[in-house]
């Protein structure tokens, strides 16, 4: 696009909504994000949201073509939180970095839950995501692993961390009940049942309720001792 073209379409996105709402791409993702935190997915749509800005709905379409382009931006301003933090830290050694940089992604996600469930799984295609595959791989690089194996450790690595952050997510969304519910199977249900039928389960009783928590950091951890293991270097 020439850059005369660029400047009208800017102008053209700038130009106040009929209730006088000057809408930028940055205001209307914020928006969003708030009433998928508060609301969940049945709340992005592009309607909702035009009224929750107090613009017509077609003054959202000068920014994002849809509501599927709003949720790829969402997710990649996930994966931008999960860098900021990231990016505050040092780490000297590689597999710390690349353990830093999948807390940061995991935390990032169930800050906020809802979206995480929805857009973990997306390819975003955005800059934020760009930048967190160039340092992951890069990571793995500095390790001494050739080109094809950084990447496919990568993505062992990406799917391990937004697996765990999606999966947490989805149990941060159940009621209080359920949850609650939940956790006490592993101390009742599972720690009662018959030796005769069940000698492992009735051997391990005791430990049954950690199954409550997240595993997160322990498949951290064994997917890091596999890497250190491997690594070249």
């Amino acid at each position: 696009m020439a850059s005369a073209d660029r400047v009208t379409a800017e102008r053209r996105r700038r130009r106040p909504t009929k209730s006088g709402v000057v809408l930028s791409a940055e205001m209307i993702l914020d928006k969003a994000l708030e009433l998928l935190d508060e609301q969940g997915a049945e709340a992005l749509t592009i309607r909702r949201l035009g009224t929750a800005l107090g613009a017509d709905p077609s003054a959202v379409y000068r920014y994002y073509r849809g509501a599927e382009d709003l949720l790829l931006a969402l997710g990649d301003r996930l994966i931008g939180e999960a860098l900021d933090a990231y990016e505050a830290a040092e780490h000297p050694d590689w597999a710390e970095a690349l353990r830093e940089l999948g807390r940061c992604a995991y935390r990032a996600a169930l800050r906020h839950p809802r979206v995480a469930v929805l857009s973990t799984y997306r390819v975003t295609r955005r800059p934020n995501e760009q930048r967190a595959v160039e340092t992951g791989v890069g990571l793995l690089r500095r390790a001494g692993f050739d080109d094809a194996t950084a990447v496919r450790h990568y993505h062992a690595f990406i799917d391990t961390v937004l697996g765990h952050a999606a999966l947490d997510a989805a149990v941060l969304r159940l009621p209080d009940d359920q949850r609650a519910g939940d956790a006490q199977a592993w101390s009742e249900a599972y720690a009662e049942l018959p030796a005769d039928d069940f000698p492992h389960l009735h051997a391990v009783r005791t430990h049954l309720p950690t199954m409550a928590g997240p595993a997160f950091e322990h498949a951290l951890d064994l997917l890091l001792t596999a890497l250190r293991t491997q690594a070249p270097g």
